[in-house]
């Protein structure tokens, strides 16, 4: 294990990574006391980087729970297998590869392979934390991938929904948890060139270029939100935390619907409520 690797995510990337995992955990209780988590490594920056930070809180934090170093291999050529491995041992993962044929059976769904896919892979991570006793599995999504969540929901699924800090399965007794939740992508990048590490790409070998993804479409329109406001990703996170529901024409929580008029001549009688002040009359007009 490369020693300044592991010491620069509390080092150099203190303020920006350490303390935002940190933070995330604090204040979406994504560790607990008692728990054993699942590390899910796909072997890609993210959750390469998501693993050593574990590793770290695991060793030096005040929390007390176990982890298992997970790799389920869909399918990897040899060489982006080799590729894992040789970076797991540089970076002091204890890895445990488990070999699965879930690309062969994505690849046999014409229409939509990327779905099939997805939905197997996370199947397969539920079920194998269950088996080993775990009742999380940690995902190294980050920042960048909520913020472009939200927006792809609102631009191309027609609704407001984000991506959630943990998760309940529906069908295990183990929850999904995401330690990387506030960590920018172009700060992994950094720590990446920083301390000259390599990580595989998208091992996929049936789906489209990149390019042409609605998600690629969405990176380069924050791109461009950026270079007029910096702080749009930040604003963007925070209408979902700022949401007035009296402000909504409809929403939804599970199987029961709300439209504003179900209450809206009842709102007369309580203050403030279905009403507008000068205020927004002004910002509505101008």
């Amino acid at each position: 294990m490369n020693n300044s690797i592991d010491d620069s995510i509390t080092g150099e990337f203190s303020k920006c990574i350490w303390s935002k995992f940190r933070k995330g955990i604090e204040e979406y209780r994504l560790i607990e006391n008692g728990d054993r988590i699942s590390v899910c490594i796909s072997g890609g920056k993210d959750s390469m980087l998501m693993a050593k930070c574990i590793q770290r809180l695991q060793k030096y934090g005040e929390i007390s729970f176990s982890a298992e170093y997970t790799v389920m291999d869909p399918g990897y050529t040899a060489e982006n297998r080799a590729k894992i491995i040789s970076n797991a041992e540089k970076l002091g993962i204890p890895i445990k590869i488990y070999n699965t044929r879930i690309f062969e059976s994505a690849a046999k769904e014409k229409k939509h392979p990327c779905f099939l896919c997805a939905r197997l892979r996370r199947g397969w991570l539920y079920k194998n934390a269950q088996e080993l006793g775990c009742n999380k599995i940690a995902l190294g999504h980050h920042f960048d991938d909520v913020i472009e969540t939200i927006l792809m929901g609102m631009l191309y699924g027609s609704q407001i929904q984000t991506m959630m800090p943990k998760l309940h399965s529906e069908n295990y007794n183990v929850q999904l948890i995401r330690p990387l939740y506030l960590i920018r992508e172009a700060d992994i990048i950094r720590w990446t060139e920083y301390n000259s590490l390599s990580f595989i790409q998208c091992a996929c070998m049936t789906t489209k270029d990149e390019g042409s993804s609605k998600r690629a479409e969405i990176k380069q329109l924050l791109r461009q939100l950026r270079a007029v406001n910096p702080a749009v990703d930040m604003n963007i996170f925070r209408s979902v935390e700022n949401v007035n529901l009296q402000t909504l024409i409809s929403y939804h929580r599970g199987g029961n619907s709300h439209h504003f008029l179900d209450d809206f001549d009842e709102g007369l009688s309580i203050k403030g409520t279905n009403k507008f002040s000068d205020k927004t009359l002004k910002a509505d007009i101008f």
